[in-house]
């Protein structure tokens, strides 16, 4: 069951997207939240709920709200915010995401294993 609603999601993207479609976007969001902090009893209700919205915002302006970077008139050129690969970060939606996990599980969802080999020496 979803805890926020079209109309709440559209108080902070600026979209015209009938709600069917935000609610196809909601349902993502979801079960991603639910996935990630669901059980979690040290966040509440609420704070699951802001998440959820503001994570429902990101993902619909990483694909069909996309935030312009930069625009010129000249040429009809434009440049998009994010890019693939960024995650929470490509967006200040998801930027918002973050910050108010304050779990951290967000955070880490994109973390990367780095291993680190010491070679003693490349002479003979």
């Amino acid at each position: 069951m979803s805890r926020t609603s079209a109309t709440e999601v559209k108080q902070i993207i600026d979209t015209d997207l009938d709600d069917t479609i935000v609610d196809a976007y909601i349902l993502g969001a979801t079960e991603l939240v639910t996935e990630i902090i669901g059980s979690n009893t040290t966040i509440t209700d609420e704070l699951k709920e802001e998440i959820e919205r503001w994570l429902t915002a990101h993902m619909i302006a990483m694909t069909r709200e996309r935030m312009a970077e930069r625009e010129e008139a000249g040429s009809a050129n434009i440049k998009y915010l994010g890019k693939a690969g960024m995650g929470l970060e490509g967006t200040p939606y998801g930027q918002m995401v973050l910050d108010l996990d304050t779990t951290g599980s967000f955070a880490s969802l994109g973390g990367k294993v780095v291993r680190t080999t010491a070679i003693e020496s490349f002479d003979d």
